[in-house]
């Protein structure tokens, strides 16, 4: 029976051991207070805490008290494998009252050396729900002062299982700390991947002064100035500059212009105060800030107002930024990349932007060309456009050659982005596993596309350095109605699409509505396109 001091002596060492590891963040370093806390209290000597290692069931010392590191490395057992391996297979505990006189103890580390004084070796098995964990050992020397071997395995079995579920949580945080690194490296791949200037598609001539732009500029701390039209690129090109820099690792804050009022711009870029306007309880970090050590695109910086443009310039020339509401400048480091549509070389001549922040911004200017531009580019991207939706959308659809055709002769006033959505448009609505050119005629007749306006380029509606900007506007292209984005089309498309309207109308027997309904629009579009084609029928 236990004396009343052993009962204290235990309670204080499971207090201790609690205290130990409710308070060390490290759980290696509190494991080893703990086993030095076993020798301390209850003369349990050259402790050793062995773990499985991953899908392995080999057990290797990883935690010790009164080995050498030498004689850790030695601590490995394979299940089954000596006392240790033993209760791994087992699950149980085992004593052995004196080493000397056991066969199957090992003495791997060779930490035992001397055969003079009797040694009792005791091992328990680390088990939380079910799952083995590892082994717990010590060796008690006869003079160890405790009662009986039977007390210790109690009492080291209680232990085993509080270092259990530490160990279990600590290989739970560990497992998710690895998958969360592993994710990370993938994502920063991707990003990578998918920002790259390849991601630009297409080989012309055009896409490839650009990459060497980019590539040339990505290195740099410069800042770069992204001109052209709508839906050519910017964003992608600006997140290639930031992904493949010696910043790729750091922020990439992103902010449109021209989506944020002006009343809330300057405290979205720079941040405020508490109290520095009504509704500012608190204080906020602008965009700046959260893009130090990385970069920040402004999108659409034509569109800032001139009480902005005045801050933004105290930044590019000082790198400080000011909240709203404060005089203290906040020191940043930022790479700071901008795209427009507009013509800031006009809007500076007409005063409604700042000359020395154009020039400012305007230190590494790369032109997208439009696509019209680059047609020998749009099969490259259909093939592109077209495998990416068929896989999100579980579809297998082909382009046809007539197809093709029509896309290579429409001008794309809305540039890549309207090519995109176009194809997603088909793939998602295709009634057969081919899309034929009168699918295309029909949905681009059917979505019409605004054009934004132009970037700057020469008289002959091309830059003459291609990814420089030049200086010179052309007017935008058409594209505000369904009646524009017809007129644009060649004549092989119109002629595509009135014979699709005749064989509807001839299918129908002369019956408008059904007419339309079989190609998908309204009665009122099917009139109209009879009267602009010069279709006669019969009344619906």
């Amino acid at each position: 029976m236990e004396s009343e001091h052993q009962i204290i002596q235990e309670l204080t060492t499971l207090f201790s051991i609690s205290q130990e590891l409710a308070s060390c963040p490290d759980l290696d370093v509190a494991l080893v207070k703990i086993l030095a806390i076993l020798d301390q209290n209850l003369g349990l000597h050259r402790s050793s805490i062995l773990l499985v290692k991953g899908a392995s069931d080999e057990l290797s010392t990883e935690i010790a008290h009164g080995l050498s590191e030498e004689e850790k490395e030695r601590g490995r057992f394979k299940k089954g494998e000596g006392i240790t391996g033993m209760v791994l297979e087992s699950g149980e505990p085992v004593i052995v009252p004196d080493i000397s006189l056991e066969p199957r103890f090992l003495n791997r580390t060779g930490s035992r050396l001397s055969k003079k004084e009797k040694t009792a070796f005791i091992a328990v098995p680390l088990i939380f729900q079910g799952r083995k964990l590892g082994v717990l050992s010590a060796d008690r020397s006869a003079s160890g002062g405790r009662e009986s071997l039977e007390e210790d395995v109690r009492l080291l079995t209680t232990i085993s299982s509080i270092m259990a579920q530490a160990v279990l949580l600590r290989h739970s945080f560990d497992d998710e700390k690895r998958r969360l690194q592993d994710e990370t490296t993938r994502l920063e791949h991707a990003l990578k991947n998918r920002y790259t200037i390849s991601g630009w598609i297409g080989r012309s001539k055009l896409v490839a002064q650009i990459a060497e732009s980019v590539h040339q500029v990505a290195a740099s701390r410069a800042t770069v100035l992204i001109l052209g039209e709508s839906g050519t690129g910017k964003e992608v090109i600006a997140k290639a500059i930031h992904f493949n820099s010696p910043r790729s690792k750091m922020p990439f804050i992103q902010i449109n212009c021209a989506a944020i009022p002006e009343t809330l711009l300057e405290s979205e870029l720079f941040g405020h105060e508490k109290g520095a306007f009504t509704g500012a309880s608190l204080s906020r970090p602008g965009r700046f800030e959260a893009a130090n050590e990385g970069t920040i695109f402004l999108d659409e910086i034509g569109e800032i107002p001139p009480s902005v443009q005045v801050k933004l310039l105290r930044v590019l020339q000082e790198r400080v930024v000011e909240r709203i509401g404060s005089n203290r400048p906040i020191p940043i480091d930022v790479r700071i990349v901008a795209a427009t549509n507009r013509n800031l070389d006009q809007e500076v001549r007409m005063n409604r932007f700042r000359e020395d922040l154009y020039y400012r911004l305007n230190v590494i200017p790369i032109y997208l060309p439009p696509l019209r531009h680059r047609k020998e580019d749009i099969p490259l991207l259909l093939e592109h456009f077209r495998s990416r939706f068929i896989e999100e959308n579980g579809r297998d659809v082909r382009i046809s050659s007539d197809a093709i055709d029509v896309f290579m002769e429409y001008d794309w006033p809305g540039n890549v982005r309207e090519l995109e959505n176009i194809v997603e448009r088909l793939v998602v609505m295709a009634r057969k596993d081919v899309i034929t050119a009168s699918d295309v005629v029909e949905t681009l007749a059917l979505f019409p596309v605004h054009s934004s306006g132009s970037a700057p380029v020469d008289a002959k509606g091309a830059p003459s350095d291609p990814g420089l900007a030049p200086r010179d506007p052309i007017p935008s292209p058409r594209g505000s109605s369904v009646h524009e984005i017809n007129a644009d089309l060649p004549d092989t498309i119109r002629e595509i699409e009135r014979e699709r309207i005749v064989k509807a109308l001839e299918r129908s027997g002369g019956v408008k509505t059904r007419a339309a309904l079989a190609l998908g629009i309204t009665t009122r579009q099917l009139v109209y396109r009879m009267e602009k084609y010069g279709i006669r029928g019969a009344e619906s």
